[in-house]
């Protein structure tokens, strides 16, 4: 018997609940990573313009403390589009058994979809969480930032 190759698979959405706990592991990921970052820029720092006095802090100007915060989130940026285009998912995410793929294939996402999904995400998170609420209204389940990047969050079946 010949398989339909069109035929359209359908994938359950994961919770929100399920979506906030993968976050969290995340997050520890991330705390790592920013601490990493962290000692890298004061590293740089020291090297160029030396250890401060006993006693002091190191002083930045308003345009270098501007540089550094949109360096770290581009580097926080760039863990989550590096393993959703790999991968996927996070690690977090792998943990809770949640997969973000393309809205159409259901295959990996390239990097402009999880560059455009990252974006959002942050947009998502700095209003509230109002792109994670969005989910509770859209027909297919979908949260804001799956739209803006036309991914979805599908959830794998236990192994």
């Amino acid at each position: 018997m010949k398989k339909n190759p069109l035929q359209i698979i359908e994938f359950a959405s994961p919770g929100l609940l399920r979506i906030f706990a993968s976050m969290v592991y995340d997050s520890l990921l991330l705390a790592a990573i920013s601490i990493a970052y962290g000692a890298i820029v004061v590293g740089l720092d020291v090297a160029i313009f030396g250890q401060p006095e006993a006693g002091q802090r190191i002083q930045w100007s308003l345009l270098a403390k501007i540089i550094i915060t949109l360096g770290w989130l581009l580097v926080l940026m760039f863990f989550y589009i590096y393993f959703w285009q790999k991968f996927g998912q996070t690690l977090g995410m792998k943990t809770w058994r949640i997969q973000v793929v393309d809205a159409q294939t259901n295959q990996l996402i390239d990097y402009s979809q999880a560059a455009k999904r990252s974006a959002a995400a942050i947009v998502s998170i700095v209003f509230f969480g109002v792109g994670y609420w969005f989910k509770f209204v859209h027909p297919q389940q979908r949260l804001l930032h799956d739209l803006v990047s036309n991914t979805k969050l599908i959830l794998l079946k236990k192994k």
